[in-house]
């Protein structure tokens, strides 16, 4: 584990800092990034890395404040994702609320329960998406990528893998949720893939 104050110890040729502690994204990310000559540090591999706020409007400005803010604390590359699910009956909730949609610091399985709660009273289907904006900031050049699945929510949750909304998202020309994808099928098909990606593509260029 490393202090963020001693930054000389990530200061390494193609050593990049994903601006995250959801161990889910940091597996989905680092999966995407395995064959790339980047290695990605999580803020889970730092001791005493204070809490971000993400005050935005939208994916890209929570994505940019945790973005510029790691980089300004290590002055080493930064990339950062915001992601959320957006459901139309929903006139676009939970949209950059989807995290703390139930509270502050609710669980998955609150935020799962509230959304069920709020769709009660709206017909199936219950088409939605998922959104994830990435960014990459090194303190020079600025980057940014967006990918999007669609599909709807469903009633039941259904799958042990994945985390948050996974396993009530049914994606597009799927049967099964999210939830139920091993990690490599949804790295082929989620929002988040589709970003990073695109991000890996740029930095490789």
């Amino acid at each position: 584990m490393i202090n963020y104050f001693e930054k000389s110890a990530v200061l390494e040729k193609n050593k990049i800092i994903f601006a995250t502690k959801n161990e889910g994204k940091k597996r989905e990310v680092k999966r995407i990034f395995e064959n790339s000559r980047f290695e990605l540090l999580s803020l889970n591999d730092f001791n005493n890395v204070p809490e971000i706020e993400e005050n935005g409007n939208t994916f890209e400005e929570n994505a940019s404040i945790k973005a510029h803010k790691i980089f300004e604390m290590f002055r080493v590359p930064v990339v950062a994702d915001d992601s959320g699910l957006v459901v139309d009956q929903l006139n676009g909730n939970p949209g950059v609320y989807s995290a703390r949609y139930a509270g502050e610091d609710a669980t998955d399985e609150e935020n799962n329960q509230k959304l069920l709660k709020e769709l009660e009273n709206f017909p199936e289907p219950h088409p939605a998406k998922f959104v994830c904006v990435a960014v990459y900031y090194d303190g020079k050049k600025y980057f940014k990528a967006q990918g999007e699945v669609v599909g709807k929510i469903i009633k039941e949750q259904r799958g042990e893998n994945g985390f948050g909304y996974d396993p009530l998202f049914v994606p597009e020309g799927f049967n099964n949720t999210m939830g139920e994808f091993p990690l490599d099928k949804k790295n082929e098909i989620s929002h988040r893939s589709k970003a990073f990606k695109a991000l890996k593509k740029f930095l490789n260029s």
